[in-house]
């Protein structure tokens, strides 16, 4: 009689792939890839996961149970039709921890679907083409461009599902919403990260109207003009979808102790274009002396915000 031990390793094999540790079963999704994590040092080549790991693989987790319904709000759509595959955009990839997890649990026991990580960094495409290859994820692509490059590349389609940005720095986030926009996503999910710019223009003190008014205390100290700056620019990017007609979900990607970038915007959209909504982002604007992002970050919809009647308020 084989003894207990030596049954579960014949049973692991038998099923074509290692199972993970005991100690790690509550932490790892089922069906996941051992051999994945390890490759992307979530574990350790002894299969292990360290305190940093955890965090990451939990944040990691959060954000793919948010995208898992919406890729299985597609999927149902899509499975009494020839309707094209589904397709995500993953911007500002980095390592595409995101991609290949969404791969792996969901992409790859499907036959159709193709995923996008989207990255500046060479050396870091090359890698993930590489790790895509010894794995056998064949409808992984991935570009060496940046967020804005990709919205006119002939490497991705027409129309792209879902666009992702995690912790896409700076403007990078603008520049996936308007990917988004433009290839006529049908949701976004952002994470942003580094608002810098609105703080740039407050800092400059253009904010003129509120500058004789006790509110100039907002951003008075530079730590202040930061967190009020990415303030801002989240709830002006809100605004801008919902001006463009999508339906927005603010939330906490994970707890505060794990990350201070922590803001989840999940975009569905409904084609309703909210007038209220353009007219509170113009007013938001003009009010903290903001209205040159206007003409490149947040350029309404034609007739927004004096939009003609029959729009959605």
């Amino acid at each position: 009689m084989m003894p207990s031990g030596k049954k579960r390793k014949h049973a692991a094999t038998a099923q074509g792939a290692p199972q993970p540790p005991e100690a790690l079963a509550a932490e790892i999704r089922p069906g996941q890839s051992i051999e994945l994590l390890k490759e992307l040092h979530i574990l350790t080549r002894d299969g292990k996961l360290n305190q940093d790991s955890r965090r990451k693989l939990k944040q990691v987790y959060h954000l793919f149970q948010f995208i898992e319904k919406l890729l299985q709000e597609l999927q149902v759509e899509r499975a009494a039709s020839d309707a094209p595959e589904i397709t995500l955009a993953d911007h500002g990839a980095g390592k595409s921890y995101l991609g290949f997890i969404i791969y792996d649990l969901f992409f790859k026991s499907h036959q159709r679907g193709r995923i996008f990580g989207i990255e500046t960094r060479p050396e870091l495409v090359q890698k993930s083409r590489e790790l895509a290859a010894r794995l056998g994820f064949e409808r992984m692509s991935f570009l060496n461009l940046s967020v804005a490059e990709s919205a006119h590349s002939d490497e991705l389609p027409r129309r792209v599902d879902i666009v992702t940005a995690l912790h896409a720095c700076d403007t990078a986030t603008d520049d996936a919403i308007a990917f988004g926009l433009q290839k006529q996503a049908r949701f976004m999910v952002l994470v942003p990260c580094c608002q810098a710019e609105v703080a740039r223009v407050l800092n400059s003190g253009k904010a003129l109207s509120l500058s004789r008014t006790p509110l100039a205390e907002l951003w008075r100290h530079p730590l202040h003009t930061r967190e009020l700056g990415s303030q801002i620019t989240n709830v002006l990017r809100c605004l801008y979808l919902e001006a463009w007609g999508y339906q927005v979900t603010v939330t906490e990607l994970v707890g505060w102790e794990h990350s201070m970038k922590n803001e989840l915007i999940i975009a569905r959209y409904t084609g309703q274009k909210k007038r209220a909504a353009a007219q509170r982002l113009q007013s938001i604007l003009e009010e903290f002396g903001l209205t040159s992002l206007l003409a490149s970050r947040f350029r309404l919809p034609e007739g927004q915000p004096s939009m003609e009647s029959g729009v959605e308020e």
